[in-house]
């Protein structure tokens, strides 16, 4: 019971640190008040401040630095891809989650596109599929295969859906690894891309969402039972 009572202690004070940053308007750089302050100023312990201090920082929201004190940032996306990238094994259900995720939004990406997607952005992304075929191992073609993806999703003009996209990137670049090491595979990968990429151009919908489904299942063939 006193752990829970704790527990709820030190969440309620990292709300009150939220509402804090809210209210005075801080932004990453600026430093919060110190453990001390915050404890008068919440009627809180130290020792529950500083575990809210500890929840912040793990969500990449402040770290500490020396003689300054704690200082807010803009790291919980890379915080996210850490945790991401440590809880996920790749297995079948693995991929199946990850590439059902995908499909959830690549494949439904079209109207936005159709509407959105400029010359200058078709352009990138034919340059970075090109690439593909010219990369010095399997972990730079990877590399380049989520790039492909990640300016096709950020083409649909969605901050959300990109940040979101991106939190992911160390799970779905693993994914992408599978297979690269082998010409065929990256040949096959540049095709399917190029497939997509027409289908844009073409402005067909029905094409788009085929090619797209048939290259999201294509990776499953390298994944163990």
């Amino acid at each position: 019971m006193e752990s829970v009572n704790r527990a709820s202690a030190v969440d309620d004070v990292v709300r009150q640190i939220r509402r804090l940053i809210r209210e005075r308007g801080l932004g990453v750089g600026d430093v919060l008040p110190s453990e001390v302050e915050l404890a008068a100023m919440f009627d809180s312990s130290r020792n529950t401040v500083r575990e809210a201090f500890r929840t912040l920082k793990a969500y990449g929201v402040a770290e500490s630095r020396q003689k300054v004190g704690a200082v807010l940032t803009d790291q919980h996306q890379n915080a996210m891809r850490d945790l991401f990238s440590f809880a996920m094994e790749i297995s079948v259900d693995a991929f199946r989650d990850i590439q059902g995720y995908r499909r959830l939004t690549e494949m439904n990406l079209f109207d936005l596109l159709a509407e959105r997607l400029t010359g200058e952005a078709l352009a990138e992304m034919e340059a970075v599929n090109a690439a593909i075929l010219m990369a010095e191992d399997a972990e730079r073609a990877s590399e380049l295969d989520f790039q492909f993806h990640r300016l096709l999703v950020e083409a649909a003009g969605n901050r959300t859906l990109s940040e979101t996209y991106g939190m992911l990137k160390p799970v779905i670049q693993r994914l992408m690894l599978a297979g690269k090491s082998h010409r065929l595979t990256l040949e096959a990968v540049v095709a399917e891309h190029g497939d997509i990429l027409e289908a844009l151009r073409c402005r067909d919908r029905i094409a788009f969402v085929y090619h797209m489904d048939r290259h999201l299942s294509a990776g499953l063939e390298f994944i163990v039972e």
